[in-house]
């Protein structure tokens, strides 16, 4: 089949993908509470006549295209999950549920991968090789993609590369972006405690008071990157969350402060937990009072194997219906794809879903976000021509594997 062919049947299927995405958005479901939206992406699945798993990485669902015969196998993925923040919008799919909402394309992300899977089944089974459809749960900060990891998602039969997508706002609907090398930043959990002396607010100097040090604490912390980095190495030190105090005429006691860490480089990851502690220790000693430094190690940097971004870029260069690829600048926001690319080679890019509308624009976790549907079909094509092109380029003959 001619890959313009592949276009106009992922075309054809707009007003599925429509309609699902739409479902997804109007009842959303947050990380490993993916149970309605598992069940719909399993039955579609079954529908298709594909072998498909439940329940793997607790809510994840996996779908097998298996080949004719033996070859390589390479995965999709897909995440679930909504996020906690309240959706503002006034479509008519806003979200039904109070303080939940898919505010980052996961939705979109979803019903893409349904989408291929359909196209793909519908050209049958490939000649040599497999394709593994990964529909995974809990993106947003709880590590889905290890869950499923551990519960086998890479053997049975052995994935040997995967591919995976994210909508972006700020690029023109169907247009590619993806990063050589580094593209996402690790995401660190950051929890500093401060603890001071109470006493009365109009008499300062008989207490320790924990929100001016906890202040001092916060600027320090940027002089991280400003003063104790190598200016061309990218970090950020983000305090997010303050908490401490009884009241105005008071002096606090404690402060506890909730941020996060992000950088591009494993190295200075690794440098990033005796930093922090350098710092906030010395601010604290140096008005007498105690401290706290809780780091906790959450998602890696997400490196893209060079050998699967040239697969995506001249796949896509041999597609006349697509709007074309640039190489883009890697994001400090953080990503769990970081851990299939740990274990094998991994491509992951951002498709345009922004047009003239403004409410196509606005960034992701933003509660107006939405994006122009009409992005969805380039999503299953490209989805659908890296995992074809893929299997021809490393199916062999069986003489040739078993040398």
């Amino acid at each position: 089949m001619k890959r313009a062919q592949l276009f106009q049947l992922a075309q054809q299927l707009q007003p599925k993908l429509t309609n699902w995405r739409r479902d997804f958005h109007r009842n959303p479901e947050i990380g490993y509470e993916e149970v309605r939206t598992s069940g719909i992406v399993a039955e579609h699945l079954e529908s298709l006549g594909l072998e498909v798993i439940r329940n793997v990485g607790k809510t994840g669902v996996v779908g097998l295209l298996r080949g004719e015969t033996d070859g390589p196998t390479i995965a999709l993925r897909a995440d679930m999950d909504a996020l906690p923040i309240q959706d503002q919008k006034s479509a008519e799919y806003s979200s039904q549920v109070e303080g939940k909402a898919h505010l980052c394309g996961h939705d979109a992300h979803t019903t893409i991968l349904m989408g291929a899977a359909e196209l793909l089944t519908g050209l049958g089974r490939p000649k040599s090789g497999n394709i593994k459809f990964v529909f995974q749960p809990a993106e947003e900060g709880l590590a889905g993609a290890r869950a499923m990891i551990q519960d086998g998602v890479l053997e049975n039969p052995k994935v040997e590369a995967i591919a995976g997508l994210h909508m972006t706002p700020g690029q023109d609907t169907g247009t590619v972006g993806v990063s050589k090398g580094v593209a996402f930043a690790s995401a660190d959990r950051l929890v500093i405690r401060v603890f001071g002396k109470g006493g009365h607010a109009a008499r300062p100097h008989e207490g320790i008071d924990a929100i001016a040090v906890s202040a001092q604490v916060i600027t320090a912390l940027q002089n991280i990157a400003s003063r104790l980095v190598d200016p061309l190495e990218p970090v950020v030190v983000t305090i997010g969350k303050i908490t401490g105090g009884y009241m105005g005429t008071a002096i606090a006691p404690e402060v506890e402060m909730i941020g996060t860490v992000r950088t591009l480089s494993p190295a200075l990851r690794e440098r990033m937990p005796a930093l922090i502690e350098q710092v906030v220790s010395g601010v604290c000693a140096s008005f007498g009072a105690g401290h706290e430094v809780i780091y906790g190690d959450g998602y890696p940097v997400v490196v893209n194997d060079l050998g699967m971004v040239d697969l995506l870029t001249e796949t896509v260069d041999g597609l006349d219906w697509a709007k074309g690829w640039s190489s883009i600048s890697p994001s400090t926001g953080g990503e769990d794809f970081a851990f299939y690319c740990e274990q094998i080679p991994g491509v992951f890019f951002r498709l345009g879903s922004g047009n003239e509308e403004e409410r196509t624009r606005y960034p992701l976790h933003h509660p107006m976000f939405d994006l122009d549907e009409t992005a969805m079909p380039y999503g299953v094509g490209i989805l659908s021509s890296v995992a074809l092109e893929f299997l021809a380029r490393n199916t062999t003959s069986e003489g040739e594997r078993t040398k």
